[in-house]
C-alpha cells in the first residue's frame, strides 16, 4: 500500500471478476469522495489503475458528483465512452485478467482534508518514480 493512503481511515475494498456484475460488488460509499486504486490479481498484485473524485471548492467545501466514489467507480468511463461496468470485464478478457481488487479511500471528510486529485497525483507521481510510467490503465494524468 502508498504510504500517502495510510492516514485514510475510511477505507475498503472489493474483488471484481468478469462473472461478477460491478453495481452489486462495489462496497464504496455513493456520498464518498476520495480516491480509489486498481489492482490486476494474478500470481502476484499489480497496481494498474488510480483513479478519484471530487473537487474542493476555494471555501474549502466539497464538490462531488451525485454518486461518489461508487458512481466513478461504477459508472467512470474508460476504454470508450462506456461505464466501467462494461468496458472492465471486456478489458480483463482481452488482457486475462481473471481478477480485479480495488481499494477506495474517502480522502475528505469530516477527520481528513485530503483533496482528491491532489491525493491521486501524489500515487502516481510515487508510481511513475519507481516505475518511469503510469500504470497501464491510466492514459494520462
Amino acid at each position: 500500500m502508498y504510504k500517502e493512503l495510510e492516514k485514510f481511515k475510511v477505507s475498503n475494498s472489493f474483488t471484481f471478476t468478469t462473472e461478477d456484475s460491478l453495481e452489486q460488488v462495489c462496497n464504496a460509499p455513493e456520498a464518498g469522495a476520495g480516491v480509489f486504486v486498481v489492482y490486476a490479481v494474478g500470481d502476484e498484485k499489480e497496481l494498474i489503475m488510480v483513479g478519484s473524485t471530487g473537487t474542493v471548492q476555494n471555501d474549502g467545501t466539497l464538490k462531488s458528483k451525485n454518486g461518489g466514489l461508487y458512481d466513478k467507480i461504477v459508472n467512470g468511463h474508460q476504454f470508450a465512452k462506456t461505464g466501467r461496468k462494461y468496458s472492465w470485464p471486456a478489458q480483463m478478457k482481452l488482457e486475462g485478467i481473471s481478477t480485479l481488487e480495488v481499494v477506495w479511500y474517502e480522502t475528505y471528510n469530516a477527520d481528513v482534508k485530503g483533496i482528491p486529485t491532489a491525493v491521486e497525483g501524489q500515487v502516481l507521481q510515487n508510481f511513475l518514480d519507481e516505475n518511469a510510467k503510469l500504470p497501464k490503465w491510466n492514459v494520462a494524468f
